[in-house]
C-alpha cells in the first residue's frame, strides 16, 4: 500500500515556524514528508531540514518525496525522543525550528496488517517501530486486569475501563486474543448498547489507550519537550500538533512552565529562585483546523496546534 497521509494544519504550521531561508529545521515525526516538503520549498541554498521517524514505511515514502531537494534533507530512522543525540551526531547543536505532528498516521490506520484499526480484522500489532519486539497482543494477553484497567482508564479515558478489562481477562482465559476483530467484539460486549448507539465506535478509546501504552507516546512527549526547547536558537520555534486532550495537556503545561518557570510564592516582591524564562507562548489558544479542512479530512477534527518561541 502506498504511504498516504494528509498533513493536518499544514499552512498554519509552516507559517508558525517563521522559516529563515538559511535556517536548520527538524521534523521529529516525518511521516510521508508533507510538512518537511513545504519547509524545503522555503529554504535557501544554505538551509536544511532533518527528518526523524521510527516507521520504515514513512522513511521510504519521505525519502522519495523529498529526493529532489538533495543535500538540504537528512533523514534519520529514530524516535524523536533521541533528537538531541541524533543532531549532535550530525554536528548540530542548535536549530531554528522543530515540528511534531503527533499520533498515528493515516497510512498506519489504513494499513490493516499494522493492527491499529478497530475497523479491520488483523493481528494485534500497533507498533510504530516494527523493530520493537513487544506488540499490542502482549499487552492484551499478558497485562494484569488492574494494569489493563489503568491503561484504558488513563490513556483511553473510557468510563467503562474496569468492565472492558474484566471482559478481556475473562475471554483470554478461554484462549489468547490474537486479532483486532476479537478485541473489538470483546469491547462491544463490555459496553451497554444504549451507550454505543450515541457515543461513536465502542473500541476507539481502548485501541487508543493500548497504542499509547505500547509506543510510550505520552512518556516520550513529556520527557522530550524541555530538550527540544533547549535545542532552539533565539527566535526559533517549536510547533506541535496534538490529536487528543492527553497530549495537548502535556504540551500546554510544558510551554507554560518554560515561559514562566519561577517557583517563588506569589507574594514575594521579587524572584529569588533564579529560574529564567526560556521564551514565550505564541499561541495563547491553540490553532484549530478550518471548517474546510475538517470537511475535507475528518481526521483533522480533533487537531490542535500550539507554538512556542525561544528567547
Amino acid at each position: 500500500m502506498e504511504f498516504e497521509h494528509k498533513s493536518v494544519l499544514l499552512d498554519e504550521t509552516i507559517n508558525g515556524l517563521n522559516i529563515k531561508p538559511d535556517g536548520i529545521y527538524v521534523d521529529g515525526t516525518l511521516g510521508g514528508g508533507g510538512h518537511a516538503y513545504e519547509v524545503c520549498t522555503r529554504l535557501g541554498t544554505k538551509g536544511s531540514i532533518i527528518g526523524i521517524d521510527q516507521d520504515a514505511a514513512a522513511i521510504e515514502a519521505a525519502d522519495a518525496r523529498l529526493n529532489d531537494f538533495g543535500e538540504k534533507v537528512t533523514i534519520v530512522r529514530s524516535n524523536y525522543c533521541d533528537m538531541k543525540s541524533r543532531l549532535h551526531e550530525l554536528g548540530i547543536d542548535k536549530v531554528d525550528g522543530i515540528i511534531l505532528d503527533l499520533g498515528v498516521s493515516s497510512y498506519q490506520l489504513d494499513t490493516a496488517e499494522r493492527g491499529f484499526s478497530y475497523r479491520e480484522d488483523a493481528p494485534l500489532d500497533m507498533r510504530m517501530d516494527t523493530r520493537q519486539k513487544m506488540t499490542a497482543r502482549d499487552i492484551v494477553n499478558d497485562y494484569s486486569e488492574m494494569d489493563l484497567y489503568r491503561v484504558i482508564r488513563d490513556y483511553g479515558e473510557d468510563k467503562f475501563a474496569k468492565n472492558i478489562a474484566k471482559h478481556i481477562v475473562a475471554q483470554r482465559g478461554k484462549g489468547p486474543i490474537e486479532t483486532t476483530g476479537q478485541l473489538t467484539e470483546i469491547i462491544r460486549g463490555a459496553i451497554p448498547m444504549k451507550y454505543q448507539k450515541k457515543s461513536g465506535h465502542p473500541a476507539k478509546r481502548t485501541f487508543q489507550a493500548i497504542r499509547i501504552e505500547l509506543n510510550r507516546e505520552l512518556e516520550v512527549l513529556r520527557d522530550t519537550l524541555d530538550d527540544m526547547i533547549e535545542l532552539l536558537n533565539p527566535g526559533g520555534r517549536l510547533c506541535i500538533i496534538t490529536f487528543h486532550s492527553l497530549e495537548d495537556r502535556i504540551v500546554k503545561s510544558a510551554f507554560k512552565k518554560n515561559e514562566n518557570p519561577c517557583t517563588c510564592p506569589p507574594d514575594f516582591p521579587v524572584c529569588v529562585c533564579g529560574n529564567v524564562s526560556k521564551g514565550s507562548i505564541v499561541t495563547r489558544k491553540p490553532i484549530l483546523p478550518s471548517k474546510y479542512e475538517m470537511e475535507a479530512n475528518s481526521r483533522s477534527k480533533s487537531a490542535k496546534l500550539r507554538i512556542f518561541e525561544r528567547r
